[in-house]
């Protein structure tokens, strides 16, 4: 097969706040630039502060000095209908086009493109409109010989499904996951505003399910004075129903939400969580529960998505949409110290096995893969 050794990378997503995709370019383009045989660059389909490219990547990926002279949203129509403008006049010659999130433009390179969930098929009523160009933007990808990337064999198995595609064309690399540095309990402690607490972690949106969060909190806090929640993560959209629900909430006192967090603070607060909950309706993957697990604290999520092939026997799965589920899963987790014990020591073991060294590995398979066909 053919070594392709020119790689570039779109790295929209490290611009801030970083979410779970920015990590996944961030750990994906920290590794690759570590390996010789590998010429990195990385791209930014964005007008929005384009001269601060160059200080997000790591050191050593390139940035091209010409950029892209119009913003996302003309692009993102024109390579919806069309076949141009190709990426290559502002990236310059390369073996590999890899669109990191949905989006791979026109390129005479090898296009991969990585689909993370298909939320925009599956639920578009959780969509923002931007999200819900993905179908036009994908569906032109494929026309053109793109090689999809799934970060989960669940998201694969449901990209086979719905697209019509042979199976060589759809690639499971999972996520690796950049451990936190070990935080400061009591740090994290002065941030909820008391010693006990459960958290959560990401963009407040429909699909996180966080008034679901709101909600299962209530009915344990009714029998437990002490416990307080924290919800971490910026606004995205839908955030007005998460207000709503904690305004109502007669714990309301307990439910710090702390809005975009550094690293810093991220590590501290996991590092003093009971356990960490995804409530989520539907994932693609699960890097905060990996994260949690990598640090040793117990992870309370849902059985959807991908979420049980991630997690593994490593968390506590409930059922998916059950508020009264969510709560007895959580109840037993604050309350039982052995069940946190048992996790504790699951959740290193599992979270080692997913690596960027490993994911890299698999995407220069991928695009080898790519390249040959």
């Amino acid at each position: 097969m053919p070594v392709p050794r020119r790689i570039a990378f779109d790295a929209t997503s490290l611009y801030d706040p970083l979410t779970g995709v920015g990590r996944f370019v961030a750990g994906v383009l920290d590794e690759a630039v570590r390996r010789p045989h590998l010429d990195v660059s990385a791209y930014a389909i964005t007008l929005r502060g384009r001269s601060r490219l160059a200080d997000l990547v790591p050191r050593g990926v390139r940035v091209p000095k010409r950029v892209l002279p119009m913003a996302a949203a003309p692009l993102r129509a024109a390579w919806s209908h069309a076949d141009h403008p190709l990426i290559d006049r502002w990236i310059g010659p390369v073996d590999v086009v890899h669109g990191a999130n949905f989006v791979v433009p026109p390129t005479a390179a090898t296009a991969v493109v990585t689909i993370h969930d298909l939320t925009y098929l599956r639920f578009p009523e959780m969509c923002t409109p931007s999200t819900l160009q993905y179908p036009a933007l994908v569906g032109r990808a494929l026309a053109r010989g793109a090689t999809v990337h799934t970060v989960s064999d669940f998201v694969r198995d449901e990209v086979l499904d719905h697209y019509e595609l042979p199976e060589d064309r759809v690639v499971t690399v999972p996520n690796g996951v950049t451990a936190p540095v070990p935080g400061d309990a009591g740090a994290g402690q002065a941030v909820a505003g008391g010693n006990r607490y459960v958290m959560s972690i990401g963009t407040v949106e429909p699909r996180k399910d966080l008034p679901g969060l709101v909600a299962a909190f209530g009915l344990v806090a009714e029998q437990d004075g002490d416990l307080r929640l924290v919800i971490a993560g910026p606004d995205g959209w839908g955030v007005d129903a998460l207000r709503e629900t904690i305004t109502a909430s007669p714990h309301r006192s307990r439910i710090v939400r702390t809005g975009w967090i550094d690293d810093a603070t991220r590590a501290d607060l996991l590092a003093g969580a009971l356990a960490l909950v995804m409530p989520s309706r539907y994932e693609g993957f699960g890097l905060p529960a990996i994260e949690a697990m990598a640090v040793g604290t117990p992870v309370l999520a849902t059985a959807v998505g991908a979420l049980p092939e991630v997690v593994g026997d490593a968390a506590l799965l409930v059922a998916g949409g059950d508020v009264e589920a969510l709560a007895d899963g959580l109840a037993s987790l604050v309350t039982s110290s052995e069940l946190r014990a048992r996790l504790q020591e699951q959740g290193p073991r599992r979270a080692a096995t997913f690596t960027w060294s490993r994911t890299v590995d698999g995407l220069e398979a991928l695009w080898s893969r790519a390249s040959a066909r």
